[in-house]
């Protein structure tokens, strides 16, 4: 058999291998059991479809067309499908990206970090630590002290301006 032949086939193989390796891999990561536990029906009910298109569907919204993307006013960042405060507004920052980018979490347990292999690439997923909604993704490329940019899609978010009472 010819050597390009061979190399061919074992990159296959090592491909289709890793494939079903990452879906095991996410079917595990998805057993995570949350506080906020929901039918598919209740979500539907609650949410807009594009926020249960984004939050429970693991959809992203299109670059630039966020409610948040450009949104610098004070206050808090929370879950939009279960109102958990996520990020403070003095985390926030322009990562021109087009999504809200955040340089840290409001707290240690209010996103959960899972490895993302999904189209071929091996990113870090941020899920609502409370409801295991889909926010987006988090990259080590940020201009902060933290080095961390949390790429979250606006439909994922809600916001309680700094002052506003609870409702």
């Amino acid at each position: 058999m010819n050597p390009m032949k061979n190399l061919l086939l074992i990159t296959m193989s090592l491909f289709l291998a890793w494939g079903c390796n990452a879906q095991t891999k996410t079917e595990i990561e998805d057993m995570t059991e949350y506080k906020v536990q929901k039918t598919d029906e209740q979500w539907r009910k609650e949410l807009t479809p594009e926020q249960y298109r984004v939050l429970r569907e693991k959809g992203t919204e299109r670059p630039g067309t966020g409610e948040y993307n450009l949104h610098f006013e004070d206050g808090i960042y929370k879950c939009a499908a279960c109102d958990t405060p996520l990020f403070e507004s003095e985390s926030k920052f322009d990562a021109h990206c087009g999504w809200p980018s955040f340089d840290k979490a409001i707290s240690e347990n209010s996103v959960v970090e899972k490895k993302d292999y999904s189209f071929g690439m091996v990113r870090t997923e941020i899920l609502c630590g409370t409801c295991g909604g889909h926010l987006g993704h988090v990259f080590d490329d940020g201009p902060t002290e933290t080095g961390m940019r949390y790429c979250i899609n606006s439909a994922s978010l809600g916001f309680k301006k700094e002052g506003e009472s609870e409702k």
